[in-house]
């Protein structure tokens, strides 16, 4: 106990500026935390690890060469990897040493499961009380678990991620101790696992895993270790609780709207996706239909949940499985999970508001499962959506002009760089500066959510507690 309160004590004084209300005029003075908001405290963390992992990816340690790489390439390396994006303008497993590969696979780490999250597991273990903008921060990185059960729900999180990272690293360990030393198979099966559950879908394979497609055991515990991190934490956490509740037959088993919704939705499209792509691509005729199957539901999956591993070459495929990859990595994973994209439930809560529309129900109201979604989630979902769609319009629109490359190529790269997939159809090396520069800012952008990061640049949520007079204008 001794022992403990040493290291509770050196804790306290290294994150005593995340408790400004405890001692006197010590730390960060209040003024700052009253005038920052919990966004804005949330984005400049992320942007802070951005920058400071391109600077340690850029320094002669981290290259194989010995020599400073170019700071925008490892920044370009840095964003993907904060965003657990996945594309590169280098090959990590030839261009980096031990060193580089361990920070690369630390900045995802922190970009998949959040470095709130990180910070909110210490802090609690340590009983270290926090001010309610770091609270509230806390809350918002992760979407969801309310201030009464923060610390709870963080212990939960980095439980979840430690099993699902160390089953697969395991599993995968095992399997390549086949092909590789003991110390290559560990390595290679923890920084893949790692990456599989951030949806990172960095490799350290030249063809990321086109080298084992017809590994039953690599396709197997990559799907599952990345479907667990594209569900989210929110969903893991109750669907344990859950299972827990029923095995003690407690009667108290109801799941939340937002599991249910979560699971029925990326069951519709993870099998939907799946049937697709295994009808629009063009399959090469020793392909027999079992591997075919294998095939397309790997990329579905690594489209849906945002890893952005691929076990095939997405630069050969038909144009309509490209339409229809982009479709699930524009959609993608979760809200409070490790993937990308708008979002499952952003996605059904959209769908289920235009088939209001298109039904005539014209006030727009969303029910899913009996129950009434509330206006202001409604809007948010809205949006997201039309965020999206803007960012993309004018990420093409600036690409188009300074990248010479196929229109199809380069709008394949903005949603996978957007929905923070990482999957490309083998363009990303070829971008200019201006092209790497807008990526990484859309990979940030991603990651962040751009309605958080909306709220970064113009600041806290305001009402302006007035309306004015309403007068109809013609749409439609």
């Amino acid at each position: 106990m001794e022992g403990q309160e040493h290291y509770k004590t050196a804790f306290c004084g290294f994150f005593y500026a995340f408790a400004p209300h405890r001692r006197g005029n010590m730390g960060i003075p209040k003024s700052f935390w009253k005038s920052i908001s919990p966004f804005q405290l949330l984005v400049s963390g992320y942007l802070l690890i951005t920058l400071g992992g391109a600077f340690l990816l850029s320094i002669p340690i981290a290259t194989k060469s010995g020599r400073f790489e170019n700071y925008f390439n490892a920044l370009f390396m840095a964003s993907s990897g904060i965003s657990t994006t996945g594309l590169c303008v280098v090959d990590p497993g030839s261009f980096y040493t031990f060193f580089g590969q361990v920070v690369l696979m630390v900045i995802f780490q922190i970009g998949g499961i959040g470095y709130m999250t990180l910070l909110m597991f210490i802090l609690y273990l340590f009983d270290i009380k926090t001010s309610l903008t770091v609270q509230l921060t806390a809350r918002e990185s992760l979407a969801g678990a309310s201030l009464r059960v923060l610390g709870k729900f963080f212990i939960a999180t980095v439980i979840f991620t430690l099993i699902f990272e160390m089953g697969g690293a395991l599993l995968l360990a095992l399997y390549w101790l086949k092909y590789y030393n003991l110390v290559h198979a560990v390595w290679y099966g923890i920084f893949h696992s790692i990456s599989a559950f951030c949806t990172a879908g960095f490799s350290l394979f030249p063809d990321n895993l086109i080298k084992y497609r017809d590994s039953i055991v690599v396709n197997a515990v990559i799907d599952i270790v990345s479907i667990a991190g594209g569900l989210g934490f929110i969903v893991l956490y109750e669907a344990v609780i859950f299972i827990v509740n029923k095995y003690h037959n407690i009667k108290k088993l109801r799941l939340s709207i937002h599991t249910k919704l979560v699971f029925i939705t990326t069951l519709i499209l993870l099998m939907g996706g799946t049937f697709l792509v295994l009808i629009t691509e063009k399959w090469d005729g020793s392909i027999d239909y079992i591997h075919r199957f294998m095939y397309s539901s790997f990329q579905v999956i690594s489209a849906h949940t945002t890893d952005g591993f691929n076990t095939i070459d997405i630069g050969r495929m038909s144009s309509a499985s490209l339409t229809v990859i982009m479709m699930l990595m524009f959609i993608g994973a979760s809200p409070g999970s490790t993937g990308g994209g708008i979002k499952t439930t952003t996605f059904a809560i959209t769908a289920k508001y235009i088939i209001s529309l298109l039904k005539g129900k014209s006030s727009g109201v969303v029910n899913i499962y009996e129950r009434e979604i509330p206006q202001e989630s409604v809007n948010k979902a809205l949006g997201i959506f039309i965020l999206f769609i803007v960012i993309i319009a004018i990420d093409v629109t600036i690409m188009s002009m300074t990248e010479n490359q196929d229109f199809r190529n380069i709008l394949f790269e903005i949603i996978s760089a957007l929905g923070n997939t990482g999957l490309s159809c083998g363009i990303t090396q070829q971008l200019t500066l201006i092209g790497k520069l807008l990526l990484a800012t859309t990979m940030f952008i991603g990651r962040v959510g751009p309605v958080t990061f909306g709220y970064f640049v113009f600041g806290s949520v305001k009402n302006t507690g007035y309306h004015y007079p309403q007068e109809d204008v013609f749409v439609g």
